[in-house]
C-alpha cells in the first residue's frame, strides 16, 4: 500500500520481475478492504497514507484477528517510531530510503514466516530470549540489561540467525549509516554485547565470520 504511484509502480514492476504477484492500493481504505477480502502472505504498508493511516490500518486488520505479516515502509526511522510500528501490529519496518534488495528479502522472509503473532515477538536462539515488545533479553531465565543500541544490534543478529549479518549490514540496519564511518564502533558494540550474553554461559552463541562479519547460531542444535 503506497499513495506515491510513480514509487507504486516502480514496487509493482520490481517486485513482479522478481516473480512475486501483488495488488496495489493507493490509501488505507482501499489496502483494508483489499486486506480483508482476499489472503496474502505478505502486507507492505507506507505508514503515511490518505484516508487512513498506515499504524490505524494495521491496528484495525490485528483488532479484526488477521494476521498476515506486515511489513511497513517509512520515512521515519528513528527507534521510538520503529518502536510504535512494532506495536501498532507491524512484523518489521523499514525506513526510507531502502534497496529494493532489502525489501524484497525482508519480504520472501516474512512469507516463510509460520507460526503465532506472539512467537514472531519473540527471537530465541538456545536459550536466549528477546521478546521485541516488552524490550527484554533474558538467557537461561535470567534477564540480561542492555543499552538501546545493544538491544537493537541484538535484535538484528537474532532476527537473522544462522546467517552471516555483515558489517554493512549492520551499519544500514543498526547504526542508519548509509557509509562506512571508518570507526570500530561495530567491534566495540559487538565486543560489549557478547560479554554480556556469554558472560557466566557455557554456549557461546555471538560468533565471528572472518572476513566476513557475524553469526547467532546456537551451535549445541546442530
Amino acid at each position: 500500500m503506497e499513495d506515491d504511484l510513480e514509487a507504486a509502480a516502480y514496487l509493482s514492476k520490481a517486485f513482479r520481475e522478481a516473480g512475486i504477484v501483488l495488488d496495489h492500493a493507493s490509501d488505507g481504505e482501499s489496502g483494508l478492504f483489499l486486506a480483508t477480502e482476499n489472503s496474502y502472505d505478505v502486507l507492505v504498508i507506507d505508514r503515511m497514507l490518505p484516508r487512513r493511516d498506515g499504524l490505524s490500518l494495521i491496528s484495525e486488520l490485528r483488532r479484526r484477528n488477521i494476521h498476515t505479516p506486515v511489513l511497513i515502509l517509512s520515512a521515519l526511522g528513528q527507534v521510538d517510531d520503529r518502536v510504535t510500528g512494532l506495536r501498532a501490529g507491524g512484523d518489521d519496518y523499514l525506513p526510507k530510503p531502502y534497496a529494493f534488495s532489502e525489501l524484497l528479502a525482508r519480504v520472501e522472509v516474512l512469507g516463510r514466516r509460520k507460526g503465532t503473532p506472539e512467537q514472531d515477538m519473540v527471537y530465541r536462539v538456545g536459550d536466549l530470549e528477546l521478546d521485541r515488545l516488552s524490550h527484554t533479553v533474558k538467557r537461561a531465565g535470567k534477564e540480561i540489561l542492555l543499552q538501546p543500541r545493544e538491544f537493537r544490534l541484538l535484535e538484528y543478529l537474532m532476527k537473522n540467525a544462522g546467517q552471516v549479518v555483515t558489517r554493512t549490514m549492520l551499519l544500514e540496519n543498526v547504526w542508519d549509516y548509509h557509509f562506512d564511518p571508518q570507526t570500530n564502533v561495530i567491534d566495540v558494540h559487538v565486543s560489549r554485547l557478547r560479554s554480556k550474553i556469554e558472560k557466566d554461559f557455557d554456549q557461546p552463541l555471538l560468533r565471528t565470520v572472518r572476513g566476513a562479519g557475524y553469526m547467532m547460531k546456537d551451535e549445541a542444535a546442530g
